[in-house]
């Protein structure tokens, strides 16, 4: 998805945090490191490792500016779920390569990146980088999940007098959440009580964007990251397959939000004929009633999945050292990999 706005300065509250959770949507970035590199990075016997070599950098920069304690790659164990395909058709449909019966379908991807998600996998493996994904689900859904767990988790250190040092509570200074990612979807995590915020990467790591509740509001004209994904149900999303409400954009989503707080008030208040709806905007409100039914299941991100616990400490040293250093040569990643363990290093 792509985004006009020029980044705005970074605040306090935006600066990096040493001790945070960081995880990656890793579809996004390795799909923006296979465009971004130059394909001429190949290994040894001519095949492309541009995206693993961006990928792997994208890691390194991100792990030496952003200090994380804990690191996870989050993944596309079904890039298209059918709980989603159910309840809107259209759902990514335009990106199906094959139909497959029984299956939403094969995600179209160029063969020359589909050949380096396996290595990608491997070096992350070599590397200890925590890789979590779940069967029927996203990564924006793992993310969702992992979210609501850590919120979950210093909700109760809070509670149990211990704190964790965010948002003034007691306790040592422990660093925030940080999603990055290439896709707005994802604003909706944004959460400044955890805190939770987005690293969006749309114009690359030299020109990130992070996106907080105040970010949300100066672009956007919403206040929470729930009141971004009402936004989002209602403006629709082409690159998605999600038709919106026709004649609604996000300035007209936007208004309606601020005067009626979220997406159930607002169409409350189309079927008690609320005044402050026009006509115009009632009738469109109504047409689209079937889509608004169920366009909360899809745009908003699953806060549930089934998730293994998985260690996800920043590695202090490769977990298979001779692995690593076959991937590095097989794949010519020296580099690549070098400055990964001089970023874990730099934050021990």
């Amino acid at each position: 998805m792509t985004d006009p706005a020029t980044p705005a300065p970074l605040r306090d509250t935006q600066l990096p945090g040493h001790g945070g959770l960081l995880l990656l949507d890793s579809a996004s970035q390795y799909f923006r490191a296979f465009f971004g590199v130059p394909d001429s990075v190949r290994a040894a016997d001519g095949t492309p490792v541009n995206a693993v070599r961006g990928f792997l950098d994208t890691i390194a920069v991100l792990v030496t500016e952003r200090r994380p304690a804990r690191l996870v790659a989050c993944w596309d164990d079904d890039w298209r779920p059918a709980f989603r395909v159910d309840a809107i058709p259209s759902y990514k449909a335009h990106r199906v390569a094959t139909e497959v019966p029984g299956t939403t379908g094969i995600e179209e991807v160029p063969e020359a990146l589909l050949a380096q998600v396996p290595v990608i996998v491997e070096v992350l493996a070599a590397l200890g980088i925590a890789r979590v994904g779940c069967p029927g689900y996203e990564a924006d859904d793992v993310i969702g999940t992992l979210v609501e767990r850590e919120a979950a988790r210093r909700r109760a250190l809070r509670e149990a007098g211990g704190g964790i040092g965010a948002s003034g509570s007691r306790g040592p200074a422990v660093g925030p959440v940080e999603v990055v990612t290439g896709d707005r979807d994802l604003f909706q995590l944004v959460d400044d009580d955890v805190p939770v915020r987005v690293l969006y990467t749309a114009r690359g790591l030299k020109k990130l964007d992070v996106v907080d509740v105040e970010r949300l509001a100066e672009r956007y004209g919403v206040t929470s990251g729930q009141a971004y994904a009402d936004m989002a149900a209602l403006r629709g999303d082409p690159s998605d397959g999600l038709p919106g409400v026709a004649g609604i954009g996000e300035k007209t989503a936007a208004g309606l939000l601020a005067r009626y707080g979220d997406l159930a008030s607002i169409l409350r208040a189309r079927d008690e004929g609320d005044p402050g709806l026009s006509p115009t905007q009632r009738r469109r409100l109504t047409e689209a009633a079937g889509y608004l039914d169920v366009a909360p299941l899809v745009v908003q991100v699953a806060r549930d999945a089934p998730l293994p616990a998985v260690p996800d400490d920043v590695p202090s040293a490769p977990a298979d050292p001779a692995a690593l250093d076959a991937l590095a040569s097989r794949w010519r990643l020296r580099s690549s990999v070098d400055r990964v363990l001089e970023a874990f290093a730099s934050v021990r």
